[in-house]
């Protein structure tokens, strides 16, 4: 039992060690059994069915932010607290659900009074207990090891380490199940479309300058026009496009009129846009996420990105997204 003039980083490195020890078995033993949840899991991806979550107390507690890790990568999951439960809730699982129960003793009275139901049900159940020989490690179909040698409290009595070992359990749980299905960063910006993450994992298909904000000119425009249409875009560029098709043939930024003007003075004005422009643009396709578009744009150092689908023989512009566009989402 931790001395009771332990400093905070002795609690702290308490919590540290169960967190070792909690690797080391799913290094060992507890690989087997967690693999076999991550394939029960697995199942509730197909939109129809949800991992239950259960759990009385701080247990109950780290059972609410497991079923919201769960449902933020992709895998369907909802908390129903084991008393309501026994008073009529347990009518929101069905067959095909799987349930979690959490309990450091594995002898939590509301959660084993569930045990019935839920085989009643069909409905298998993993528990996350430090006792897996307990009434509901035996009553688990899979049964995870969340044992601790001792709780970060100078007592030894208040959950600590037992619920941060079981918390890191169910964040590596959510996140195996959620990289078995090849959940990628597109799913995750589908389930997180507000908030700092959903600015960050923001498609340039949201960002883009489209329609007739994209600035357009044909090959045979004179510079006089191209620099108007630029002037007029606000964006610091303009595409050349083929007329009629309108496929993408190049690109004219600042930086082509300015070296232009450096190399030809008034000359310049006497070019088209097709003799001038860079017939090989940078371009994204609509689902690049901003992250990436910013990351190109810092690597090619250019300030904006052509916005093509991709696979097509003949690139046709669906918008342009602007480095300020980027800077906006306060993007790392």
């Amino acid at each position: 039992m931790p001395n009771q003039s332990s400093s905070p980083s002795d609690l702290v490195r308490v919590e540290a060690r169960a967190l070792e020890a909690l690797a080391e078995r799913l290094d060992g033993p507890l690989l087997a059994p967690f693999t076999r949840a991550v394939s029960l899991l697995k199942g509730c991806a197909d939109g129809r069915h949800r991992a239950i979550l259960l759990g009385i107390g701080k247990s109950g507690l780290i059972a609410r932010k497991i079923a919201a890790t769960l449902t933020s990568t992709g895998t369907a999951a909802h908390f129903l607290h084991p008393s309501e439960a026994l008073h009529g809730d347990i009518g929101a699982v069905s067959a095909g659900d799987v349930a979690i129960a959490l309990s450091a003793s594995g002898e939590t009275e509301e959660l084993l009074r569930l045990v019935p139901v839920l085989k009643r049900l069909g409905v298998p159940l993993i528990g996350f207990t430090g006792a897996v020989n307990s009434s509901l490690g035996k009553a688990s179909e899979i049964a995870l090891d969340c044992s601790v040698t001792e709780e970060a409290c100078a007592l030894n009595l208040a959950p600590t380490a037992s619920t941060t070992v079981m918390l890191a359990l169910g964040d590596a749980l959510a996140v195996e199940v959620s990289r078995s299905r090849n959940f990628q960063a597109a799913d995750f910006a589908d389930l997180h479309p507000g908030g700092h993450l959903g600015r960050r994992l923001t498609p340039v298909r949201e960002l883009m300058h489209s329609g007739d904000a994209l600035p357009r000119v044909a090959p045979d425009t004179p510079m006089t026009e191209v620099i108007y249409e630029m002037s007029r875009k606000k964006l610091g560029m303009t595409t050349v496009l083929s007329q009629p098709e309108g496929s993408l043939l190049g690109i004219i930024s600042d930086g082509d009129l300015r070296r232009l003007l450096e190399r030809e003075g008034p000359h310049a004005l006497e070019h088209t846009a097709g003799e001038i422009m860079n017939p090989r643009p940078v371009t994204v396709e609509p689902s690049t996420l901003a992250p990436a578009a910013l990351g190109l744009m810092e690597q090619k150092k250019i300030t904006t990105l052509i916005v093509t689908q991709a696979g097509e023989m003949v690139a046709e512009a669906l918008g342009v997204v602007h480095l300020h566009d980027l800077w906006t989402l306060e993007l790392p």
